[in-house]
């Protein structure tokens, strides 16, 4: 039995003659009447009555016929839902983020992947790039979002390309002495205690402060130490408590509060780079589809993507 007799079995309840059967499947009429005499000796019983004023189902008829008009939606319904799944129309998404992220990517990114694919399952974690990384490698994540490219074992097997740029800025409470000045140094940040991120979560970042405010007596400990915050929304509300002076990314002025002031730190400092990694061996469509969406919106990407995925074949 194939879907065919279903078809032609259907289209014969349907049109209750051979003939209006026949031309309404496009096929000949003997070759119809043959079929469906094949399928009653198949299946051991008689499906139809033919009679002077037309072809009739039986009680078998009316059994096999609810069966097979089932049989074909879901034989539809299967090749409908297995070409949206490899179009990733369908399927899940797992994105591990850092917290600025949010800030400037991922309204654009994220908002238009989830108009144009309502019905991917998402899963989001806000995470450091150091747990974020870790999860991307052992299968736990199919995107990471973090401040620097991977490092450390593994880092061979992802594609990592970056998404976003910014710079250093300094915000602080209102009452704050900086709050009336539109730039600090460098200089003066080495006299305050700092709001930053915490070193074994973010390395690159650290690793780059201290590079920055320098070393040893110098550190940012000398003058009155630091607090760690996780992310820029921590920084911020710390700032506005009067706890100290936040570090962070300038994308963070979407997200201050009426009772902070953001200052430009002069020389003005490169961050490290907002990069998107995913394993190179990834072929899920969900995820090509997500790259697809960020191509759209972010200028530049489509090319950086390019050499990065060519450089793993």
């Amino acid at each position: 039995m194939e879907s065919r007799h279903l078809r032609y079995a259907l289209a014969l309840a349907e049109h209750q003659h051979f003939g209006r059967a026949a031309a309404a499947l496009g096929i000949a009429q003997p070759p119809l009447s043959q079929q469906i005499a094949a399928l009653e000796r198949e299946l051991g019983a008689r499906l139809f009555d033919r009679t002077a004023r037309g072809v009739f189902p039986t009680a078998a008829g009316e059994a096999f016929l609810a069966r097979a008009r089932r049989a074909l939606a879901e034989m539809s319904a299967a090749v409908s839902d297995a070409g949206r799944a490899a179009r990733g129309e369908t399927g899940r998404l797992r994105l591990g983020f850092i917290g600025s992220a949010l800030l400037e990517l991922l309204p654009s990114v994220l908002g238009g992947f989830v108009r144009d694919r309502p019905e991917v399952r998402l899963g989001l974690q806000e995470m450091s790039t150091r747990r974020s990384t870790a999860a991307l490698l052992a299968g736990e994540l199919d995107i990471a979002i973090g401040r620097g490219a991977p490092r450390g074992a593994g880092a061979e097997e992802l594609v990592s390309v970056t998404v976003g740029r910014d710079h250093l800025v300094a915000v602080v409470g209102a009452a704050h002495p900086f709050a009336g000045q539109r730039g600090v140094s460098v200089e003066q940040l080495r006299g305050q205690h700092l709001i930053i991120a915490p070193a074994d979560e973010e390395p690159v970042v650290a690793a780059w402060l201290t590079t920055l405010l320098g070393e040893g007596s110098e550190a940012p400990a000398r003058a009155g130490g630091f607090t760690e915050a996780r992310d820029v929304h921590t920084i911020i509300g710390l700032a506005s408590c009067g706890v100290g002076v936040g570090l962070g990314p300038a994308c963070l002025r979407v997200a201050a509060r009426p009772d902070t002031r953001v200052c430009e730190v002069s020389p003005r400092v490169e961050l490290p780079e907002l990069v998107m990694s995913f394993r190179a061996q990834d072929r899920s469509p969900v995820l090509a589809a997500f790259l697809d969406t960020t191509r759209e919106r972010c200028p530049g990407v489509s090319e950086r993507l390019e050499r990065g995925l060519g450089a793993r074949r």
